[in-house]
């Protein structure tokens, strides 16, 4: 009986997942959020229960701490399923470790983003909806989840953690989970906010959104010579290696082959970027520009001595045109709250008839809107005026075309530049009197 007691004390401690998942109601300090985390009790263990079930490609643990080595996450406090505040919505939050390491040679930051969405964000996804989207008193799903990047800093190894954030309206999140194929499920997550290391980014589920276009190396390395290793982009046990343990480093060992998340159609070949290139696509669609500059003119204000052209962007073709966009706003207003302003009231209404153009296949990326403002009616040669360029890809366009995307998630996907300096806009904030 005493051996049988100490087995029993031992398995208490070497099997976390027993732990509870949920944190307790009593330490929640929100009056309101206590209360909903205790009505929603058995709910939210049985959650937990199917998160603890989930098969995944490695060690993934709840957490209240982001960040941890898997050593330490293992007798860490696991319980991190909670209702919390998301401006200003009640959000069911999950947070958690995955103990995946990406190789940063082999994969971009959205790639890894989207590894990680699809590998741990989804299938709890599915499981909170079908648990909680009849209950009204739950508006939003957030997770939080760090994984472990590999790379190399002045030629060390090195390992570091990336944490993913997903917020995910309740509608949305319902409509994701339920799409019926690739399209509605994107249409459905570009509602979502998502942050890499606190940077706003778009998923995109196919890998065929604007962000991955520009990843494409030009030389193959030496693992991408070897498909063995070139499809192994995970490397499994993170050791949070460092200049300072590098000697510390394991042997490599063989480990599964991540499954890739492939494109919905086969990669369609380089654009010729070229001089000559884009000067052969000017004369095939001159006829077609010259149309769209006549008959949109009186709402575009095209610029007269800059017509339509093609520029090379993001290993893409583009097609530019050139406006003027006078703003009834003062010309001390920030340059972020004017290129809020032009977005609203000129470009946006823009994108609907120019797309028109272009149904089909049109042998370029994207549109470019290269605009010239002109704050408070001021005449066109003001030199206060700023020139602002949003650059918006094709598969974002039609995704607002449709009305399945709004203005600030087109900005997200697309570039855009104030006097030719790269620059972050939200709409909301600009317009509102923010800097950015």
């Amino acid at each position: 009986m005493l051996r049988i007691s100490l087995l029993l004390l031992c398995l208490n401690f070497i099997l976390p997942a027993a732990w509870p998942q949920v944190v307790p109601p009593a330490e929640m300090k929100d009056p309101d959020l206590r209360g909903l985390q205790e009505r929603n009790m058995d709910a939210l263990k049985q959650f937990g229960a199917d998160i603890l079930a989930l098969p995944t490609d490695y060690p993934f643990y709840l957490s209240r701490k982001l960040d941890l080595d898997e050593a330490k996450q293992k007798w860490a406090d696991q319980r991190s399923i909670q209702f919390d505040r998301y401006k200003g919505k009640v959000v069911l939050e999950i947070t958690g470790n995955y103990f995946a390491a990406y190789s940063a040679e082999k994969m971009s930051p959205d790639q890894r983003a989207r590894a990680t969405f699809v590998q741990i964000i989804e299938p709890i996804l599915k499981s909170a909806v079908a648990r909680f989207q009849n209950n009204a008193e739950v508006q939003a799903y957030a997770f939080e989840i760090s994984h472990h990047v590999l790379g190399k800093v002045n030629g060390v190894s090195v390992e570091r953690p990336e944490n993913v954030v997903v917020v995910l309206p309740q509608l949305a999140a319902t409509s994701f989970v339920k799409a019926a194929d690739d399209s509605a499920r994107q249409s459905a997550l570009l509602q979502a906010e998502v942050f890499l290391n606190a940077k706003p980014l778009t998923l995109w589920l196919n890998g065929e959104g604007p962000q991955l276009a520009q990843q494409l190396p030009e030389e193959p390395s030496k693992s991408a010579q070897d498909p063995q290793r070139a499809n192994a982009e995970i490397v499994n046990g993170p050791e949070n290696h460092t200049a300072e343990n590098i000697d510390k480093l394991p042997s490599p060992v063989h480990v599964p082959i991540l499954k890739p998340v492939q494109p919905a159609e086969p990669p369609k070949p380089p654009r010729d970027l070229s001089p000559a290139g884009l000067a052969s696509l000017q004369v095939a669609q001159k006829p077609l520009l010259d149309t769209v500059v006549k008959e949109l003119d009186p709402q575009a204000h095209f610029v007269s001595y800059a017509p339509p052209s093609f520029i090379a962007f993001r290993q893409g073709i583009y097609l530019e045109f050139s406006i003027n966009t006078s703003l009834t706003e003062s010309p001390s207003a920030s340059r972020y709250r004017l290129a809020a302003l032009a977005f609203d009231d000129h470009i946006a209404r823009l994108i609907r008839p120019v797309l028109g153009y272009f149904k089909n296949d049109p042998q370029f990326d994207g549109i470019s809107f290269s605009a010239n403002l002109h704050p408070s009616g001021n005449a066109k040669s003001n030199p206060s005026s700023q020139a602002v360029e949003f650059l918006f890809p094709f598969s974002a366009l039609r995704c607002y075309e449709r009305y399945d995307c709004t203005g600030q998630q087109l900005i997200d996907a697309g570039a855009v530049l104030i006097n030719g300096e790269r620059v972050s806009l939200d709409l909301q904030i600009a317009e509102g009197g923010g800097n950015r």
